[in-house]
């Protein structure tokens, strides 16, 4: 994964920025050492208590968490040691030691940058797996294609990474590309990685289905959402606010193709919001994830609410940004841009393909920026 630096992009190639440590050890706000510390105590304090441990979601959550500041602390503590004790040694050898002391220094630079990415994991849930929704805007087969397109990215960069992806549901489009497509990414910080990839990504092309080789721009939407433990999610969908639709799982041909009505389609009725699962021959196995898959959804928006009353109730006016667009892929012009972290890739090829690491990083320092300047503004 390319090295990333604070406030600013990768450096050409991936090299780190040699005065990384020095600008991290200043900066403080990222970090937030004292303040970890403090939450650290309060954790452990908890996990001493032997009520908690009578609440499995409550104490898998508390260690969890506990083990990820105690990383953040303890890792700082060691850097801070050691890099101190490189200068001191730096500043006494002569220019050949200082060749010869070149290695331990990348090194350390290494360690910065796996901290330092760290801390980029600011959000709720970002160990789990990432439930994944591709969904083709307006524009018929151009954005159904597009849609395709990014459904492929997605699973390309998942593949790269050794992290398994399980297609649940897909709509396919008429001519090409599919109408929706939804799937979720299981590895090592899946959703993590993938939260900056929510919102709408557009595409500028010359369209391959224009007889006049026009060209068109087309959007799509992703949605991310975490897969929470089920046992943290206290959401009970009577019946009566559930239609149940079954048909007949699409296949590409052959053997393999499920010729029974074993797919399920759930849609809540007082939200609209409709979860199919076709993964199983089994229409019992298939309506269980489906609704499992609703529950996470439906949890999700009422965490987004409930952020949104408590950003009203210390009264901040906070900008809905998940509906704009995000990133622009152009085509015949040859780059990708991101438009929040102002990040250029000129390789839009290989991005589609799956290289996505360094667009994800920035996006994670986005987001974490913009937590930190929320707080400061908290506390004035």
């Amino acid at each position: 994964m390319p090295a990333r630096r604070r406030g600013g992009t990768a450096r050409k190639g991936g090299t780190p920025c040699r005065n990384c440590w020095k600008n991290w050890r200043r900066s403080g706000s990222t970090f937030d050492i004292p303040g970890k510390t403090r939450r650290l105590n309060e954790l452990d304090r908890e996990l001493s208590d032997p009520d908690l441990w009578s609440n499995a979601a409550r104490a898998r959550q508390v260690t969890q968490e506990a083990g990820t500041i105690r990383r953040i602390v303890d890792g700082y503590s060691t850097l801070q040691s050691d890099a101190t004790g490189l200068e001191e040694m730096l500043a006494m050898a002569s220019a050949e030691e200082q060749e010869l002391l070149a290695e331990e220094q990348e090194g350390i630079q290494k360690r910065v940058d796996d901290l330092y990415r760290e801390t980029l994991f600011t959000m709720k849930h970002a160990d789990t797996a990432a439930i994944v929704r591709v969904k083709s805007g307006a524009g018929g087969t151009e954005s159904q294609d597009w849609a395709g397109m990014l459904s492929r990215m997605f699973m390309r960069w998942a593949e790269r990474h050794g992290f398994k992806a399980e297609l649940l549901d897909q709509q396919d489009g008429e001519q090409a590309g599919v109408i929706s497509s939804e799937f979720i990414i299981r590895g090592e910080k899946a959703f993590g990685m993938m939260a900056p990839e929510h919102g709408v990504h557009r595409l500028v092309r010359v369209s391959p289905f224009d007889s006049n080789n026009r060209r068109h721009t087309s959007f799509a939407s992703v949605d991310v959402v975490p897969e929470v433990p089920e046992e943290q999610i206290d959401i009970h969908i009577p019946d009566s606010d559930l239609r149940r639709d079954v048909f007949r799982s699409q296949g590409a041909g052959g053997q393999g193709v499920n010729t029974t009505d074993s797919a399920v389609r759930l849609t809540h009725l007082p939200t609209g919001i409709a979860v199919a699962s076709q993964v199983t021959r089994s229409q019992i196995k298939n309506h269980e994830i489906a609704l499992q898959i609703l529950k996470q959804r439906l949890y999700d928006i009422e965490m987004k609410k409930r952020e949104a009353e408590e950003a009203k109730a210390r009264g901040e006016q906070k900008k809905i940004e998940w509906g704009s667009q995000i990133r622009s892929y152009v085509l015949d012009k040859q780059y990708v841009k991101d438009h929040r972290t102002g990040v250029m890739k000129h390789n839009p090829d290989d991005v589609l393909d799956g290289d996505l690491d360094e667009l994800m990083w920035a996006g994670l320092e986005w987001m974490a920026g913009k937590r930190v300047s929320e707080e400061a503004g908290d506390d004035e």
